[in-house]
């Protein structure tokens, strides 16, 4: 197969292409492509030959941005085997194929149809076969060929990483390197000169220089000043094909800053100064500013301001002010108009941050020289003191002095001072002042016990200018005065033993007294000397503000007496010297041999009669479990009741309250009460179920023929001789209530309870003949009787 192809980019590789393809086709003609095949002659042994290529290869190439009408031609493909006569068709497959690159099956001619980039794309690899169009068979195996995409100068270099924002030290030597600029180019390096770039510079000479090859850009000027000028826009051009005519170009922008060094030195804008301050100006103010200029920025600004001579160094003091870089005059001590009038200082403003390469630029400082002027004003009273501090006796009388204030006018008028208190508080109002004098006097009588300091403010004015006004504190310390006589510091609860022995110390006591330690801190105790010897106790004055108390008997009891009481004098070492009485309260208590308390109540006759503490507790817990075992005995009794009377009804039960008088015969509706009236007609005796009795009760042996014939007294009596001889009954006390009116009388009974049950036959016309007291009732009587026969 042969290959032909067009793609030259320049008219010299144009011409080359054209001698190279005549002059192969005037001594080659076609490449055939021959099969690998095996040779036998006859006779002749098996000669084995190398095999040949069936495909002639050479690489396409293809123009990018290709912009003609019509496809571009890019080769042919032509096999040995191809007559001429169309039986052979070509197929081309791979990358683009049938899209980007067409084939005439017939020719072999390949075209491309778009319009190709290199920088998207470099190469396509594709896949070519010639086949038998009769019978689609392969007539050469498929082969792999590339076509490549030629290169022409179609992308200008670039800076991606532009604009640049620089600084350079001022004052750098020339050639100092400042920054190194790149551009790219996205043609084939590899090819010609379209990527080749050269770097010049548009703007900013003669100040900055750029290397043609590498971009670096340094400085090409001596000793560039930054106060001179800060900023500079330097342009960068790179441009392709080596900087040749028709090359592509691209440019950048390179922004400079010079950075400050310390190359300038502070001056003060004038080598003299003068200010003016009012001698009233206050002690750490501050009363002037000065300023040495500095072309320097930043930190190279820097400076300190000092007072290096003058007679004014001892009255004023200049520090720095960092954020303005001004030196702030301020006041050390008070000025005074009528003592000095002026002072004179100098003044020196040196940079702080020094850079050795630029000493021969200094000295970096500079002096000026400050001429103060001290202003006369009108100013208040001056006190002779800043504060007073005064002291006044207790107790004092009202108006009694307690010290003097001066002050006087400082300025050269001398004015007369009137003085008086500010009364803001509560304590001005304690004291008062002769305007004139100065003198402070009591206004109340003080009690160093309850305040023993006061402060109060006094204030000073001229009389012929009030408005100027100057105050100073005075403090008044209360004196003590021994007017509180010494107490017991405490309330003692003193405890004496019954068996304790003569002369033991059973409490020690001391005093305190509100006044100071110079009239109450010494204190002497001592028992009334008004008393009688006291036989019981004593006391010892210990001589160091205690006192020791004593017993003076062997033994003490508290059947006889349980407490004592002992008057204590205390008087203290004042001038002159105060005393008070206290009364200490003695108890008597029983404690253990070692000294222990155990109780101090008095205790029971027993006790005294010899018996301890622990066999009365034994006593009491024998009678506490007596009584606990009678409680469960009896709790255990009552468990096992059962009801007495074991009749369906129980006549107690039956009990009804009514006021009225002779009800009739509804009374008898209530219950049946002719059981307590006519023992005759009472129940059987009913007896206990859950015991078998042992003797048969009295009632068994008589019959009940002779109920009719006993009283209810004598049935009372056979009824309380049962339950004392049957031991069937309840085992505790039970009450039964009987009512028994006595013996019948002749008149009979009015009341109608025994006609309860029955009607009676009664004839009721005697009752009229019992007076008048019993008319009524014979008439009610009468009436009855009617209805009951009818």
């Amino acid at each position: 197969m042969r290959i032909t192809s067009t793609s030259c980019i320049c008219p010299v590789l144009v011409c080359l292409c054209f001698v190279q393809r005549c002059y192969g086709a005037a001594h080659h003609g076609s490449i055939k492509v021959t099969r690998n095949q095996t040779k036998h002659i006859e006779g002749e042994t098996e000669v084995h030959h190398r095999p040949k290529r069936g495909w002639v290869w050479n690489q396409f190439f293809v123009l990018e941005e290709h912009m003609g009408p019509d496809p571009q031609y890019v080769g042919k493909l032509h096999s040995n085997s191809d007559k001429g006569d169309g039986s052979v068709k070509y197929i081309l497959t791979g990358e683009g194929a049938g899209t980007i690159f067409i084939i005439d099956d017939t020719t072999g001619d390949i075209h491309s149809t778009k319009s190709l980039d290199r920088e998207q794309k470099t190469h396509y690899v594709l896949h070519a076969q010639a086949i038998d169009r009769r019978t689609n068979k392969p007539l050469e195996p498929e082969s792999e060929f590339i076509i490549k995409v030629q290169d022409i100068n179609d992308n200008a270099p670039k800076f991606t990483d532009g604009p640049y924002i620089v600084t350079v030290p001022e004052m750098s030597e020339m050639g100092t390197s400042v920054l190194q600029v790149t551009a790219t180019d996205a043609d084939d390096p590899t090819y010609g000169n379209s990527a080749r770039v050269v770097y010049s510079i548009l703007q900013g000479q003669p100040y900055f220089s750029v290397d043609p090859k590498t971009g670096v850009i340094r400085t090409a000027l001596h000793n560039m000043d930054r106060e001179a000028r800060e900023h500079y826009s330097v342009v960068i051009q790179a441009k392709d094909m080596a900087g040749q005519v028709g090359g592509l170009s691209g440019s950048t922008t390179v922004n400079i800053t010079l950075t400050d060094v310390n190359d300038n030195p502070p001056r003060f804008p004038q080598k003299h100064y003068q200010l003016y301050v009012p001698e009233s100006a206050q002690v750490g103010s501050a009363v002037g500013k000065i300023k040495a200029n500095d072309a320097d920025t930043g930190s190279n600004a820097d400076m300190k301001y000092t007072i290096i001579n003058g007679d004014g160094s001892g009255v004023f003091s200049i520090s720095t002010d960092k954020e303005t870089r001004e030196g702030i005059l301020s006041l050390k001590k008070p000025l005074n108009y009528e003592k000095k009038k002026s002072y004179t200082l100098n003044i020196e403003g040196a940079n702080t941050h020094l850079d050795f390469r630029f000493s021969h630029l200094g000295p970096f400082k500079d002096v000026t020289m400050l001429k103060v002027i001290v202003g006369d004003v009108d100013e208040p009273p001056l006190f002779t003191m800043p504060s007073y501090v005064m002291e006044v006796y207790e107790n004092a009388k009202i108006g009694t002095p307690v010290g003097t204030v001066t002050a006087h006018d400082p300025d050269t008028a001398n004015s007369l001072v009137r003085y008086f208190i500010d009364h803001n508080t509560e304590e001005d109002r304690y004291f008062t002042i002769d305007a004139s004098t100065g003198t402070i006097k009591t206004a109340k009588i003080f009690d160093r016990e309850e305040t023993p300091w006061y402060n109060i403010t006094v204030a000073a004015s001229e009389i012929d200018n009030p408005g100027l006004v100057s105050h100073v504190p005075v403090g008044v310390r209360i004196l003590d005065v021994n007017d509180n006589p010494p107490e017991l510091d405490r309330d003692y609860d003193v405890i004496v033993c019954e068996n304790t022995k003569p002369g033991q110390v059973i409490q020690t006591i001391t005093a305190t007294d509100k006044d100071n330690s110079a009239n109450g801190a010494r204190f002497h105790f001592s028992l009334d000397e008004g008393l009688s010897l006291n036989p019981n106790f004593t006391l010892r004055n210990n001589e160091d503000n205690t006192a020791s108390i004593l017993t003076r008997r062997r033994r003490y009891s508290r059947t006889t007496q349980d407490i004592y009481y002992l008057p204590v004098l205390i008087s203290d070492g004042g001038v002159p010297p105060l005393s008070s009485s206290s009364t200490l309260t003695i108890r008597v208590c029983a404690c253990e041999r070692d000294g222990r308390v155990r109780t101090c109540h008095t205790e029971a006759f027993l006790s005294s009669a010899g018996l301890s503490t622990g066999a009365l507790i034994a006593i009491l817990l024998c009678i506490v479990i007596l009584l606990a075992i009678v409680v469960l005995f009896i709790t255990l009794r009552r468990s096992k009741k059962e009801p007495l009377i074991i009749s369906e009804e129980d006549v107690r039960e039956n009990v009804v309250t009514y006021d009225d008088e002779g009800g009739g015969e509804e009374d008898t509706e209530a219950f049946d009460i002719t059981a307590l009236r006519n023992p005759s007609a009472a129940e059987e005796l009913k007896y206990r179920r859950d015991v078998r009795p042992e003797v048969e009760p009295l009632s068994r042996h008589h019959p009940s023929s002779s109920l009719d014939s006993i009283d209810v007294q004598e049935f009372i009596k056979q009824r309380l001789a049962e339950a004392d001889l049957d031991p069937s009954v309840p085992p505790y006390d039970s009450l039964q209530t009987y009512a028994y009116e006595g013996h019948r009388s002749e008149a009979g009974s009015i009341s109608s309870l025994d006609s309860a049950t029955t009607h009676s036959d009664q004839d009721y016309n005697y009752l009229g003949d019992w007076g008048p007291e019993f008319k009524k009732l014979a008439e009610l009587y009468g009436e009855i009787e009617p209805e009951r026969t009818t």
